[in-house]
């Protein structure tokens, strides 16, 4: 697994604490093994931890590596 954040992020402390945030979010996914870089932009700096945690979440299950499939819209009760 891979962090990248650049110096368009921010300042160091504001890099640190994007890839410290991604890190944790990165640990409690439990990812299968697999070979992952995680790129983050400059809107990470602002974003809270709950939207890093969606927007995560949402790259994950498009890419497929969390097994998830991606959503196409909304599913009824019976199809989970």
């Amino acid at each position: 697994m891979g962090i990248v954040v650049s110096k368009k992020v921010g300042n160091a402390v504001v890099r640190n604490r994007v890839r410290r945030r991604l890190r944790e979010l990165l640990r409690k996914t439990h990812l299968p093994s697999c070979d992952l870089m995680v790129i983050a932009r400059p809107q990470a700096a602002a974003a809270s931890y709950r939207e890093l945690a969606r927007d995560l979440a949402q790259a994950l299950a498009n890419s497929g590596i969390n097994g998830e499939r991606p959503s196409g819209g909304s599913q009824s009760a019976g199809e989970k």
